[in-house]
């Protein structure tokens, strides 16, 4: 996801980090979950370890997360579910 992205999901509220609703500026850490919301679909994301450059490839970066669940929801229903 690229970061302007990122910044907008953050800005509207869809981002939360461990449970809480995340700033564009928020830190990460190895362990954090996250979860994304962008339209109908909620994304819960583990964070395995961060990169040691700032830029990373496609290949190395799947290696810094998994994704622990996909799902579909009603549109207005909450992104803790």
């Amino acid at each position: 996801m690229r970061r302007t992205l990122a910044q907008k999901l953050c800005d509207a509220g869809q981002v939360l980090v461990n449970g809480k609703v995340a700033k564009p500026a928020a830190s990460v850490k190895a362990g954090d979950e996250l979860s994304l919301r962008r339209g109908k679909r909620i994304t819960k994301v583990r964070v395995l370890a961060l990169p040691s450059a700032r830029q990373t490839s496609r290949s190395d970066a799947t290696l810094l997360y998994e994704i622990n669940d996909e799902i579909q929801v009603a549109e207005g229903e909450s992104i803790d579910t």
